[in-house]
């Protein structure tokens, strides 16, 4: 692969015009002096993606101990592609290609996504649950704990009363964590129940407390249940009895150190990417503008990261340092 990369700049694919690196000295320069950045063609990011994603043939994951394996490489993805959000996915890297989810049940390619996902809920081989985007996402365990230190946990089973009394947390998403707290790990019908929101009318605002209660990596599925009229409803369980090391591991992980280190595995990950999308990728951590502004400015300053220009796109991208050799191009 590094051979036919440094073949891709031989050709073009890489424009090199750029300041040096490390050079902490070009924010302060008149515009019309500064070194133009690099400028990277959309093919050659697009070719990186395609490779890193797993969207690829020869690349495509063909048993559920490559798809652990990709997680642990990856560090975090979705289940499904998302629409307008730059980030690896299960199903791209199951199917080899990039494609839409298809609605047929017994597509090959979906039925593994699906299966492997049950299949792994109880084995503790990666966190699963609506996180990033709300939406279905898997973290390694290696990368949990900085995940957990950017949540409002504290490390108490407890804490979460603190986090209602504050107004952080809703009334539903309270009687659903105290109903796990209470009797253990419960499948969502029986957990509806529970947390007395069993009425139709409350459907809606269960689920809202469900996905709330993910995001701040309170609760999550463990299993799989035949309950319920479809006879398939997740068994859900307290984050911390699940993963009961999870705080302690967390604890001195600082909360900057922990969004550099989350910023850096996504842009090693998806190659390119502008603050707008970073933005998008991480909001549901509310980071400030300021937050993660100095988070950037530290990884340049650091040299982990580098400005560059992507062909066609308006905004400037921000690339990790890993995806150049020694003399500026494409490792």
């Amino acid at each position: 692969m590094a051979s036919q990369q440094r073949g891709n700049c031989s050709e073009g694919v890489l424009v090199v015009g750029r300041p040096p690196l490390g050079d902490k000295t070009s924010s302060r320069v008149e515009p019309k002096e500064r070194p133009s950045l690099d400028t990277v063609t959309q093919a050659w990011v697009q070719a990186q993606r395609e490779a890193r994603y797993r969207r690829l043939p020869s690349l495509r994951l063909s048993t559920i101990e490559e798809a652990q394996a990709f997680v642990n490489e990856v560090g975090f993805c979705f289940l499904w592609p998302i629409k307008g959000i730059e980030l690896p996915n299960l199903f791209h890297a199951i199917a080899g290609r990039k494609r839409p989810v298809p609605n047929a049940h017994d597509d090959p390619d979906l039925s593994r996504c699906w299966g492997w996902k049950d299949r792994s809920l109880d084995k503790r081989w990666w966190y699963y649950g609506k996180m990033l985007r709300r939406r279905a996402t898997f973290v390694s365990l290696d990368l949990l704990p900085t995940f957990y230190a950017l949540s409002e946990n504290l490390g108490d089973l407890y804490d979460y009363d603190e986090e209602y009394r504050a107004g952080a947390m809703t009334s539903e998403a309270k009687q659903v964590y105290e109903a796990l707290l209470k009797h253990g790990p419960l499948d969502t019908v029986r957990l509806r129940r529970e947390a007395r929101m069993a009425a139709e009318q409350a459907k809606s605002r269960f689920e809202r407390a469900l996905v709330e209660l993910q995001v701040g990596l309170k609760v999550l599925p463990i299993g799989v249940a035949q309950a319920g009229a479809w006879r398939y409803a997740f068994i859900y369980e307290i984050v911390q009895r699940h993963f009961p090391d999870l705080p302690v591991q967390a604890r001195p992980i600082k909360r900057s150190v922990a969004r550099r280190d989350i910023v850096l595995r996504y842009l090693d990950n998806v190659i390119a990417a502008d603050r707008g999308m970073i933005r998008r990728v991480f909001y549901i951590f509310n980071w400030t503008p300021r937050e993660l502004d100095r988070t950037i400015d530290a990884l340049l300053q650091d040299g982990r990261i580098r400005q560059v220009r992507v062909e066609r796109e308006a905004q400037v991208q921000y690339i990790s340092t890993t995806r150049f050799g020694a003399a500026g191009a494409p490792d």
